[in-house]
């Protein structure tokens, strides 16, 4: 189970929300025995893009990785 305040990574896209499979994110809350979480995708400057309810494969646990910046909106 991920914790909260843990940073995930995205594991699908998400065209209506405008993320790709690779973004970063925050658990906001987990739901018991940790059958989903609540993520919120941010910009850089910290404005909320969106607080999603996602299912365990929808994210996994980041590691020790270079992070990629992309423009908000870039094609899905």
């Amino acid at each position: 189970m991920i914790p909260e305040h843990s940073l995930v990574v995205l594991t699908r896209n998400i065209p209506e929300k405008s993320l790709l499979a690779g973004d970063v994110g925050t658990v906001v809350h987990v739901y018991p025995k940790g059958a989903a979480y609540e993520v919120e995708f941010a910009t850089g400057l910290g404005r909320t893009i969106g607080v999603l309810t996602l299912k365990p494969q929808d994210v996994r646990m980041i590691a020790a990785e270079i992070l990629h910046v992309r423009s908000v909106g870039a094609h899905v």
